[in-house]
């Protein structure tokens, strides 16, 4: 049997896309390829986005995303789910209809409230909808410091952020619902993730990179993690993956693309399909 022969996994990403390129399911579609998976997707928005910022949203119509995943579901399947930008209360509760169609699929939520240029992008229904119907549904749910404070109404100042504190918020998030939380850290005083599954928890550690290209980190580890979850890793060793493949993703940032942040890439370093390869 030959590599086209055999059915490579499959992971649906249920996100906005980025005109610019950089986050979105732009992001996830490399972290996919990065981490040797087939990457799907269902848009839920049309961004019209550089590295400076967020000028115009468009939501794709409610029936339009239901009928993406519908398509893929029943004839590709669908190893695992990341859901990324939703945007409004209608499209949460589209995208909870939607998700029955996916059988017992992982579910990576990466809670996506605002660019990285500081554009809202969840109004205040959405996250009602979001916090009662979706993070009871996700297997992992990736929160950075900022979001997580929302979620669980805790202020928090993401940069004097230490680990402790993004344990007691994990630990606060994780009352909502989902099977297991991780924070990122990518935003805190400390370059290090936290991993909650309501027994463990663990601080998953790295290397602060560079600053100048951030813009699509969250996706881009939310995307791998989802994509070590359909290759058969565990959560938490998902976790570690994601955090690697992440951080290489900064490390080897597009600094020179654009006027703000630019986009981190994914595929700035070598990729076997199947595994994960982190240069040094």
């Amino acid at each position: 049997m030959t590599a086209v022969d055999h059915r490579p996994s499959c992971v649906l990403s249920i996100a906005g896309s980025d005109s610019g390129g950089g986050a979105g399911i732009q992001a996830d579609l490399k972290a996919f390829a990065r981490c040797g998976v087939h990457g799907m997707t269902a848009v839920t928005a049309i961004t019209a986005q550089n590295t400076l910022g967020v000028s115009a949203v468009h939501a794709v119509p409610a029936e339009t995303i239901l009928a993406q995943v519908s398509a893929v579901a029943e004839d590709i399947g669908v190893d695992a789910v990341k859901i990324g930008m939703l945007g409004t209360a209608e499209t949460i509760e589209l995208v909870d209809r939607a998700l029955d169609l996916v059988g017992g699929a992982p579910i990576v939520l990466d809670p996506v409230m605002i660019s990285e240029s500081g554009a809202a992008l969840l109004d205040a229904d959405a996250l009602t909808a979001l916090r009662r119907l979706l993070l009871p549904r996700a297997t992992v749910l990736t929160p950075n410091v900022m979001e997580a404070g929302v979620l669980a109404a805790v202020s928090v100042r993401p940069e004097d952020a230490v680990s402790s504190e993004l344990a007691s918020l994990a630990r606060a998030v994780h009352a909502l619902g989902p099977a297991t939380v991780v924070v990122t850290g990518g935003h805190a005083a400390e370059a290090t993730d936290v991993f909650f599954d309501g027994e463990r928890l663990e601080s998953l550690s790295g290397q602060r990179h560079a600053d100048g290209a951030s813009h699509g980190s969250g996706c881009t580890h939310s995307s791998a993690l989802a994509a070590q979850l359909a290759l058969g890793l565990g959560p938490l060793e998902a976790a570690r993956a994601a955090r690697a493949v992440a951080g290489a993703a900064v490390r080897d940032g597009l600094r020179a693309v654009g006027r703000g942040a630019g986009p981190a890439n994914a595929l700035g370093v070598g990729v076997r399909k199947g595994a994960l390869v982190v240069a040094d």
